[in-house]
């Protein structure tokens, strides 16, 4: 018999009712949207670095854990485009594709240029005239960057009191819908979807839902759009997953394509601070 897996690899530390006050309270000044670019940038970085979606996912959260659990004065000691960089770094570090100081810094330089093809960074799109040296990292700008992702990183591990660990959802998705017999190509990809989209919602879903709930809530949304027919009984329960939690995972994977849109209708009308 295969050894039950510890509780630490299946579940995260969720964050508190206090913390998400004081979050609600800070909106105003670091902005929702802004956030949300930024979890953005996170992921783009992820890709461009050929990095897996499971580390990508990781980072994100890790940025998150410590955008919420850090005070006001130490988000502001740099731009969250640095911490962003930290946090894909870090992330990458604790798995087994690190990833070099140089790389990242290359990869953010250019996803903050002129020829990125990310929306809040050039709303019209990247220009098509853009000579590469505007996004080369010469020695000088590479050691002042590199000295940066160092402090940034330090701060983020200070800050999490050094606990990276993160159990992500995406592999008890894919065994539930196992369990429940619903396991198709269509059906885990609009699942996979969800998750991915989970991880950039206003909501924060990875920091106030634990790993099961995320991957029921996924699968239960995904059978209503593709048309598969679950267990008539309430099946959320043997996965430890209460109504209440439910509706509200399902409620929030499903409007963040309509939050989306309103965030790309905000980025039309100017650039998001980056740095």
């Amino acid at each position: 018999m295969a050894p039950i897996p510890a509780l630490e690899h299946v579940s995260n530390p969720l964050v508190t009712s206090a913390q998400l006050l004081t979050l609600k309270s800070l909106e105003n000044d670091d902005g929702i949207s802004t956030w949300f670019a930024h979890f953005q940038l996170t992921s783009a970085a992820g890709i461009l670095l050929r990095l897996s979606q499971e580390v990508t996912a990781h980072a994100i959260i890790l940025l998150q854990r410590f955008l919420v659990s850090s005070s006001t004065n130490d988000r502001r000691s740099f731009s969250l485009k640095n911490f962003s960089a930290a946090a894909i770094y870090l992330g990458a570090k604790v798995s087994a594709t690190p990833v070099s100081p140089r790389s990242v810094i290359n990869v953010y330089t250019y996803l903050t240029s002129k020829a990125s093809p990310l929306r809040f960074v050039n709303p019209a799109g990247p220009s098509t005239n853009v000579e590469p040296k505007s996004y080369f990292v010469s020695e000088g700008t590479y050691e002042r960057e590199r000295q940066r992702l160092f402090v940034c990183e330090s701060m983020i591990l200070v800050g999490l009191s050094f606990d990276t660990r993160v159990a992500l959802p995406y592999t008890l998705a894919l065994t539930y819908m196992q369990a429940l017999g619903v396991f198709t190509t269509n059906m885990s990809l609009r699942v996979l979807e969800h998750l991915n989209a989970g991880l950039v919602s206003p909501q924060l879903l990875h920091l106030t839902h634990q790993p099961n709930a995320l991957a029921v809530g996924a699968i239960y949304l995904a059978a209503r759009e593709t048309g598969v027919k679950l267990v008539e009984r309430n099946w959320w329960e043997v996965f430890d997953v209460d109504r209440e939690d439910l509706g509200f995972l399902v409620l929030s994977y499903g409007s963040m394509a309509n939050f989306a849109q309103a965030e790309m209708e905000k980025w039309k009308n100017g650039l998001l601070p980056l740095d």
